[in-house]
């Protein structure tokens, strides 16, 4: 398995299809993270759509959207769940962001945090805008999340 990449290492590239909702409208299409260069990205691995930590943390990140993108900065989630279970989860929860779809878990085995058997690590990365690692949280149980506050503050710090 990969290491998970390090504080100021480049972030591994990817491509994965993905589910945007938007107005009540969904939009499916590619995302690379070469999209995200010139404005920092919060990448969120989280291990599955509509369970309970899952829910919590991603609802939570939508609230506060409006706050990440004051901070110039976009927010992707990515999980192995397929596009019509991230359409059912953002429609039910109303997520304002893009959810992608990594069902072989190739790109969570890229930046380490796969779990054979059991999917993967609950993680979050924060990039800056030439798409280096400059914050990272790797949960080793998953049953808690990286809140808000710390995100904001993370993204705020890319700026001083």
């Amino acid at each position: 398995m990969a290491k998970s990449p390090g504080i100021g290492s480049k972030a591994p590239v990817f491509v994965l299809d993905g589910v945007l909702l938007t107005d009540g409208e969904v939009e499916r299409r590619s995302y690379r993270l070469a999209e995200a260069n010139g404005r920092p990205l919060v990448l969120v691995f989280y291990p599955g759509d509509d369970t309970p930590v899952c829910t919590r943390q991603l609802c939570s990140y939508t609230s506060d959207l409006e706050r990440f993108k004051g901070l110039g900065a976009q927010l992707w989630g990515i999980s192995p769940q397929d596009l019509d279970s991230h359409e059912r989860f953002a429609r039910k929860h109303g997520l304002g962001f893009p959810l992608l779809a990594d069902p072989d878990r190739a790109v969570a085995r890229a930046y380490g945090i796969a779990v054979p058997g059991l999917g993967l690590r609950r993680s979050v990365f924060v990039l800056d805008e030439d798409g280096a690692v400059r914050w990272k949280h790797v949960a080793l149980a998953g049953l808690t999340f990286q809140h808000s506050d710390t995100l904001a503050e993370q993204l705020a710090a890319l700026k001083a």
